[in-house]
């Protein structure tokens, strides 16, 4: 198939890349979209719903969190099948995951709606945009079954090795997004309300062309509404592997909602700033992702299929890969931090915290690859639990130390920011220790 790519044979550093690169793209794409939400209601509203809509990121990673980390597992599991050549079982593992996915999204659905407006007073969202924070959320999370379909169903499609109709349904649907948003705000003034229903509109194309994508495919990766299920061995499986991923976001959103409630305690104008500056980051980082997701299916495929010295490779490579590319855009944004923040405000008390943010974050992401690629070649390797309960251990209860211990008594805006990399260091030396040590004891059993 021409939108396939062989995981187990031939060169591996221009299939990774050419593997990572759509994904990265795709996420980058999005990540667009959701700057434009940003760029259209800081210019053409106000930086009060610039910093409404922003204000609702952490809490809505942390809502998604765990459903989203169960899209890991599907993947680790249909990757793993075509590795072993079960091919009979592909089509109720791909019915499950989907099964799960329309279910997650409702779960989600109902979840915003009743517990969002809840925590955005939790976490001291000010009052001058708590009541547009609110009506964002609320309509947002109406989008979630669509949300989780595009992901699931991205995933199948990134298990056999296809990354880049994922990255052409999401480029379809962001232009229905910026239209949206041009449309609704510029023209209507209905400000976050107008953003909020374009992201919504634009989740239901995205899992339309998704699944229709899915539907057309040959043979047993062939997608049917009539054949959903919820098999148990396999859905045991994706539960395996994605709880313990699912649970990571989770935990990471929390103390990011910890830091978040440290950010608002500025006031607007750094949170307007802050959610400006985010924007960057998450690009850098979403690189960083690419190259670990890679990392989960090309080791998940090889791994089950036995070949130990490919394994070896595909880390060594991703991790050399990944940080690289990551680090170039890092030092682009850190570089020219004055003209990008400019695309979303040119509030200058905004334009300040932003750029703080970026020099802190954004251009030290890279660090983050340490982790997160030696983790996605564990959960490749079927450990999906250790780089949880390690990133945990690492990089949120150390935040949330600080918060406490430090931030508290230095109430600086540098002092707060300086946690990431700190964080991202100590996490990366014991993610990469135990990937080395299991990785010895797994390939032994394999010989």
């Amino acid at each position: 198939m021409k939108n396939e790519t062989d995981m187990l044979h031939g060169r591996l550093w221009d299939k990774l890349i050419l593997f990572a690169l759509p994904m990265a793209a795709a996420s980058i794409l999005q990540q667009l979209f959701t700057a434009t939400d940003l760029a259209v209601v800081g210019h053409f509203s106000s930086s009060q719903a610039m910093a409404a809509v922003g204000s609702n990121a952490p809490l809505i990673n942390l809502l998604i969190g765990l459903f989203l980390g169960l899209s890991i597992g599907a993947n680790v599991l249909i990757a793993s099948l075509i590795g072993r050549g079960s091919s009979r079982e592909i089509p109720d593992a791909i019915h499950t995951a989907l099964s799960l996915a329309l279910i997650s999204g409702f779960v989600l659905m109902a979840a915003g709606e009743l517990m969002a407006p809840q925590i955005l007073r939790l976490i001291n969202t000010p009052d001058q945009v708590l009541g547009m924070a609110r009506l964002y959320l609320r309509i947002y999370f109406l989008g979630m079954p669509f949300f989780m379909l595009y992901n699931f169903g991205a995933a199948v499609l990134r298990s056999k090795g296809d990354s880049s109709r994922p990255l052409i349904s999401l480029a379809l649907a962001g232009i229905i997004n910026v239209a949206g948003d041009l449309l609704l705000v510029i023209v209507f003034h209905m400000s976050v309300a107008g953003v909020a229903i374009a992201t919504v509109a634009s989740m239901g194309v995205n899992a339309a062309i998704t699944l229709h994508f899915l539907s057309r495919e040959e043979g047993v990766f062939r997608f049917s509404w009539k054949k959903l299920c919820l098999k148990r061995q396999h859905l045991v499986r994706i539960l395996k592997i994605g709880i313990p991923a699912g649970l990571q976001g989770v935990i990471f959103s929390f103390s990011n909602l910890v830091i978040q409630s440290a950010i608002n305690s500025f006031g607007a104008d750094c949170i307007a700033g802050n959610t400006a500056g985010q924007n960057f980051e998450f690009m850098t980082y979403f690189i960083i992702n690419a190259f670990a997701q890679t990392a989960v299916t090309f080791t998940s495929q090889n791994f089950s299929a036995g070949n130990k010295d490919r394994c070896r490779r595909v880390y060594a490579l991703c991790t050399l890969e990944g940080l690289t590319a990551a680090g170039l855009l890092g030092g682009i944004f850190a570089l020219g931090r004055g003209l990008f923040v400019q695309v979303f405000t040119t509030d200058p008390a905004v334009m300040y915290y932003a750029c703080i943010r970026i020099l802190f974050v954004a251009m030290l992401e890279l660090m983050t690859g340490v982790y997160e690629i030696s983790g996605g070649c564990l959960r490749g390797m079927g450990h999906s639990l250790i780089p949880t309960v390690l990133t945990m251990l690492g990089c949120c209860g150390f935040r949330l130390v600080w918060v406490a211990a430090v931030f508290s008594r230095w109430h600086d805006i540098h002092v707060l920011m300086s946690v990431y990399p700190i964080t991202w260091a100590i996490t990366g030396t014991m993610v990469t220790l135990t990937y080395f040590h299991i990785r010895k004891k797994e390939f032994a059993r394999l010989s």
